[in-house]
């Protein structure tokens, strides 16, 4: 028995038939080709849309759950994290800085191995961040994974350091000559309070601030060529090149301020052009030090 049909279903109009089955097959009176859209297909206030057809026995069904379109799904994807999420990367980078500090300043020693959850005791956050920083100074080179305890502070040797120095000036000597003879003397200038920077933290004998100084000194002169890249590759150069050799004595207080004042002499022959000056103080300045 063929089951009730509701209003709007079934005959909707005078002289109207709709048979609805499995080929959905729909005749409708003649004079009317055209299915009226507002009875057919309904669009709700969210967006959705209630269905046009009919079930078998001819039962319209009723309001459908609404489902989000592509451009709403993308919307979903694009939104930004949550503050957890931000707080979390924040503790990282703070984490991955104390640990860059702890290594250039000797606390951390070559060769030891530190796991994340006894940094992250010492540091007060749980193992996570700790674990995530410990990843990023791996890709730097400046430790390496041991499986199932920790990160093994890498033992870098004197020929590494000497090879980094020569990797450094291949790329910034041509850069400094270049920027000696186009940059005008002024620009130079607005870099002293950099070198004077440097030369303070080298007085205090505060190896971590003094190298964090060198890497600004050193970005700073190189951003005048107005090359992102170079920029980025430089730095990790210079980060590299800062981590300390194996069982290296700590620095010596006149060796790192000898090194801080070859900035002000480097600012005074780039402000002169003194391209024989620039360029050998450059070499000797990768050379000198593990700065």
């Amino acid at each position: 028995m063929e089951p009730p049909r509701g209003p709007g279903t079934g005959a909707e109009a005078a002289g109207g038939q709709r048979t609805d089955s499995a080929g959905d097959q729909r005749t409708d009176p003649p004079g009317d080709q055209r299915t009226d859209p507002a009875r057919d297909q309904r669009t709700d206030q969210a967006g959705g849309h209630e269905a046009g057809g009919h079930e078998a026995g001819g039962r319209r069904p009723g309001p459908v759950p609404r489902v989000p379109d592509a451009r709403e799904e993308h919307a979903r994807c694009e939104a930004p994290p949550s503050a957890a999420r931000i707080v979390r990367h924040s503790v990282r980078i703070q984490i991955l800085d104390a640990l860059r500090t702890a290594l250039v300043g000797g606390e951390l020693v070559p060769g030891e191995v530190y796991s994340a959850p006894a940094l992250g005791e010492r540091f007060g956050v749980s193992a996570t961040p700790v674990r995530e920083a410990m990843q990023r100074l791996a890709v730097e080179g400046a430790v390496e994974v041991v499986p199932n305890r920790g990160f093994r502070v890498v033992e870098r040797t004197p020929r590494e350091l000497a090879e980094l120095a020569e990797v450094r000036a291949l790329i910034e000597v041509p850069v400094m000559l270049r920027l000696a003879r186009t940059v005008p003397a002024a620009r130079w200038s607005e870099l002293r309070p950099l070198a004077e920077a440097t030369s303070a933290a080298a007085a205090r004998g505060d190896r971590a601030h003094y190298a964090e100084a060198d890497r600004a000194f050193h970005r700073a002169v190189l951003s005048l060529a107005g090359n992102e890249q170079l920029l980025a590759v430089a730095d990790d150069l210079h980060r590299r090149s800062q981590w300390p050799l194996i069982s290296a004595p700590a620095v010596r207080h006149g060796v790192l301020v000898a090194d801080a004042a070859e900035h002000s002499a480097l600012l005074d022959a780039l402000i002169a052009q003194d391209l024989p000056v620039v360029e050998s103080l450059v070499r000797e300045h990768f050379t000198g030090s593990n700065a």
